[in-house]
């Protein structure tokens, strides 16, 4: 069953990715679904240990970098407060 889901990008990511879609007899629903069925079909862990195609970089502007951000809950509890004024 398919479901819809409303996804924000760089105007020129979308153009790129609707013509590589194209230039693949695919649209870009099912790219999406592909390139997401992909990151989730295996075990990984962070998204370091996913591998990058080289026609996903082609899509890509510029290189791809992957910020981790490791928050305890404390700290994500104390950034929630301060940010509510407590």
């Amino acid at each position: 069953m398919d479901a819809k889901v409303t996804l924000s990008f760089d105007q020129s990511i979308i153009e790129q990715a609707k013509e590589f879609a194209g230039d693949n007899n695919i649209s870009l629903s099912r790219l999406t679904e592909f390139l997401l069925r992909k990151a989730t079909s295996s075990s990984y862990q962070t998204l370091d240990e996913m591998p990058v195609s080289d026609w996903v970089n082609m899509v890509a502007e510029g290189k791809a970098e992957y910020v981790k951000k490791t928050r305890t809950r404390s700290s994500l509890k104390n950034e929630y407060f301060a940010k509510k004024g407590k």
